[in-house]
């Protein structure tokens, strides 16, 4: 096997596994015997630590590992900037350096340097890059170029901020935060999600943090990375993470229940048997899917649920529910379908979910449904109070926005059935 057919998996200095394709173009992966006894972590709960190996024959690995890179016109787009042939193995190696979560993707004849360069960005590229919709791979000479991979179909570019100046990363250094730009059909796309998030928040909901910024004449939502921190030496750290395709052995073009994706109750389930509190991180659950129905957000599908790998006071490891991201009331947007990602007891339109969907849901969860029931009237009784004061407070930041309207709208209707029934 050549060097070309081969990458490394890497966690910082450590090496973690290889990757390989076979003739088919077909991605494998074995973990390195010095990870495992070294103390190394499962990459994912689909792919246990041990010193077999995962042929690509499987296809398990071969999902894992498509789950990191974009998807759809995001994908074509960076495959055209870069000249490469549309593979995942192709991309991985191009693009891998910078993941979601603590790992990296690196061709087999590299090490990572360990060296964190950034490229400054001053207002005028920053406008730039909001004209290009964060599209990066064109603009910038091959020595500066970054290997970054975000999934997901939504244009987004991911980079380092210090105070309020913002760096691109080069290489395989990490990044902090998110930029989100406006789309030419879906202008209110960076709006939608900065007030959706927030309201989120404003309801006791564990989320992102987002802010709604301005370049130009052009909005753009800034979300600070979840799987990184900050170290005391003032230095990003990755945090390692999996979306729910990636724990459950999806690929991602089964992201929605519709498609043969996994079910709200497995995700349920999941929670439940990795999760290190259990308790708290599947009433969230419950409720980011109650807040999805009310508030609109019908695009709540298994690659907007991860999670995020973390270390207790004493040092020892830990798994959480990740804080919930990509919150929008798409219900507010002509043109995306308004049915949910996941159903609800078998019904994926919200405008008719009632009382025996809710029961029939809490039942594949195996949860009291009186239980449920309550937490559906809390999270509507939460909401009705506080879109009012969230919208007057977004609007004092950001001046008018009449568009929220809109999901004003939704949420009351959506409520107001809540109330009926």
């Amino acid at each position: 096997m050549s060097d070309g057919d081969t990458l490394n998996l890497w966690c910082e200095q450590r090496r973690v596994g290889q990757l390989w394709r076979n003739p088919t173009g077909a991605i494998g992966f074995r973990y390195d015997p010095e990870w495992i006894p070294g103390g190394g972590f499962a990459v994912s709960h689909s792919l246990p630590l041990g010193m077999g190996e995962f042929a690509p024959e499987e296809g398990i690995a071969q999902r894992w590992f498509a789950n990191l890179l974009p998807e759809g016109t995001v994908r074509e787009h960076i495959v055209r900037d870069l000249k490469l042939p549309n593979t995942d193995f192709d991309l991985l190696r191009a693009i891998g350096g910078e993941c979601a979560g603590a790992l990296s993707i690196l061709p087999a004849d590299r090490q990572p340097s360990g060296r964190r360069q950034y490229h400054p960005l001053t207002d005028k590229d920053l406008a730039d890059l909001a004209a290009r919709r964060g599209h990066i791979y064109a603009a910038w000479p091959a020595e500066e170029r970054p290997r970054l991979s975000l999934a997901g179909a939504q244009d987004k570019c991911p980079v380092l901020m210090r105070g309020d100046q913002v760096f691109l990363p080069q290489g395989e250094a990490p990044s902090s935060h998110i930029l989100k730009f406006e789309l030419a059909d879906y202008r209110h796309l960076p709006a939608y999600e900065t007030f959706t998030t927030q309201l989120a928040a404003a309801i006791d909901l564990p989320v992102v943090d987002i802010a709604l910024r301005t370049v130009g004449r052009t909005r753009y939502a800034r979300i600070a990375r979840y799987d990184r921190v900050w170290d005391k030496s003032g230095e990003v750290q990755r945090l390692h993470q999996e979306d729910f395709c990636q724990a459950l052995g999806y690929g991602h073009e089964k992201k929605y229940q519709e498609y043969g994706g996994p079910s709200f109750a497995q995700c349920y389930r999941l929670v439940q048997e990795v999760s290190s509190e259990p308790a708290i991180d599947v009433q969230h659950l419950l409720r980011w899917q109650i807040f999805n129905v009310l508030a609109g957000n019908s695009d709540g599908h298994a690659k907007n649920l991860s999670l995020l790998h973390l270390t207790d006071d004493a040092g020892r490891p830990q798994i959480r529910l990740a804080p919930f991201y990509d919150l929008v009331c798409t219900r507010a947007i002509e043109r995306i379908d308004y049915h949910l990602a996941f159903d609800v007891g078998g019904e994926r339109n919200p405008s008719v979910i009632s009382p025996a969907h809710w029961e029939a849901l809490a039942r594949q969860c195996d949860v009291r449904p009186r239980f449920l029931a309550n937490l559906v009237q809390k999270t509507a009784d939460a909401l009705q109070e506080r879109i009012g004061p969230e919208r007057e407070k977004f609007e004092a930041r950001h001046g008018a926005y009449p568009a929220l309207q809109r999901i004003g709208k939704v949420i009351a209707t959506q409520c107001r059935r809540i109330a009926k029934r």
